[in-house]
């Protein structure tokens, strides 16, 4: 067996209906998806309480004893099952608002059974609504340590796919896997990174052996998915090289050297002036440029994105400039237009709450290319904005 794309409908205990429930919820089609539906917490269940210990500060609580009685109260929506527990030293009450008839089939008065769950205080009295209930006979199993708890929603809970269900569906697929999931990074970065195999990390993930084997699992998964989204960034960034040609800059313009020389507020700092060798450099290669341009704030990161337009306007195209939202899109235009303000640089400004008239100017003299640096919103995008020639965004 393995984890292609089977659909979960065919895991046992799952099935046609369950499997769309867990479709719709979750997001679960395949045995895959499941694999990776990770816990979102975890509970320590190494340590036994007494009722009489129960406090509302506790998250949790695990008590040993038995059902004494059960008694259905309310009718309609208020229908609820109460099971009266005791361990000795006191009684709370155990509620359920479904599967009323599966539970007293299941469960049996006089009984010792290990109960989890979340105690809340009613009526000065304490209870625990849904708990998950084991024989004491299981004790070795259920009561040894970290528990993990899966989100759910309510259908899925109606479905009796809640999270103790959801990780016993972990492990009959981990089972019928043999525990053993095909390994994905080769045994040199496994070694030098000190990494846990794959297999190793699933079964920890959903069964944790330990704190620290469920943190070098947890590391592990981490390490994979952000690994894997450079490995996709840096194929994306290849292929964007090879295959898709971009506009050559081949001059160094008098536009740009005039502010440089003339103009320039104040002495570029040495990262300031890699960064722009770097992107003359790329803008002169005929490949298409995509950087993050990252800096702290007032580190200049907008004179440097000034002076790539400089670029693309000494050899005869636009630029425009697109800020998230209306206030940082009047910031960088103010600022431009500071930088600009003696020379011959026409620079305009354009937001969601231009007036008709505004834009009726405006894009005439976009499209004719008389406007040089276009700063805007999201209204850049529209389909009534055209540039006679944007050769940089």
């Amino acid at each position: 067996m393995n984890i292609d794309d089977r659909s979960i409908m065919y895991l046992t205990g799952v099935g046609p209906k369950k499997a769309e429930i867990l479709r719709k919820e979750a997001g679960i089609a395949s045995f895959e998806d499941l694999l990776y539906y990770f816990p979102y917490k975890y509970v320590d269940r190494s340590r036994f309480y007494t009722v009489s210990e129960i406090d509302g500060s506790m998250p949790y609580i695990q008590l040993k004893g038995c059902i004494v009685l059960f008694d259905i109260v309310g009718e309609g929506r208020t229908k609820r099952l109460i099971g009266k527990f005791t361990d000795g030293t006191g009684t709370i009450d155990l509620v359920w608002f479904q599967g009323i008839k599966y539970i007293t089939d299941k469960y049996k008065t006089g009984q010792e059974y290990i109960v989890f769950g979340k105690p809340t205080e009613f009526a000065h009295a304490y209870n625990i609504a849904h708990p998950d209930i084991d024989p004491v006979e299981n004790a070795s199993q259920v009561a040894n340590g970290l528990v993990p708890f899966y989100n759910t929603t309510e259908k899925m809970k109606k479905a009796f796919l809640h999270s103790r269900a959801i990780q016993n569906l972990q492990y009959v697929l981990l089972t019928n896997l043999n525990w053993h999931i095909p390994e994905t990074l080769p045994p040199e970065i496994l070694s030098g990174l000190k990494m846990m195999p794959v297999s190793e990390a699933m079964k920890n993930i959903h069964f944790p052996e330990s704190a620290e084997k469920l943190r070098q699992a947890q590391l592990r998964l981490k390490f994979d998915e952000l690994f894997y989204i450079q490995l996709n960034i840096l194929r994306t960034a290849t292929l964007r090289r090879s295959k898709l040609k971009g506009i050559v800059f081949p001059t160094v313009g008098t536009i740009f050297n005039t502010f440089y020389k003339d103009y320039l507020p104040f002495e570029l700092t040495n990262a300031q002036k890699r960064v722009i060798r770097e992107m003359r450099s790329d803008m002169g290669s005929g490949r298409q440029m995509n950087r993050l341009l990252q800096g702290d704030v007032g580190s200049g990161k907008t004179l440097v994105a000034l002076m790539s337009m400089l670029l693309a306007i000494d050899n005869g195209y636009q630029a425009c400039m697109m800020a998230p939202t209306e206030i940082l899109a009047n910031q960088h235009f103010a600022t431009i237009k500071e930088f600009l303000r003696d020379m011959h640089v026409r620079v305009e400004l354009l937001t969601g709450s231009a007036t008709k008239k505004k834009r009726e100017a405006l894009l005439p003299a976009l499209a004719s290319g008389e406007i040089d640096i276009l700063v805007g919103t999201h209204a850049l995008i529209e389909n009534t904005v055209v540039f006679k020639s944007l050769g940089l965004a």
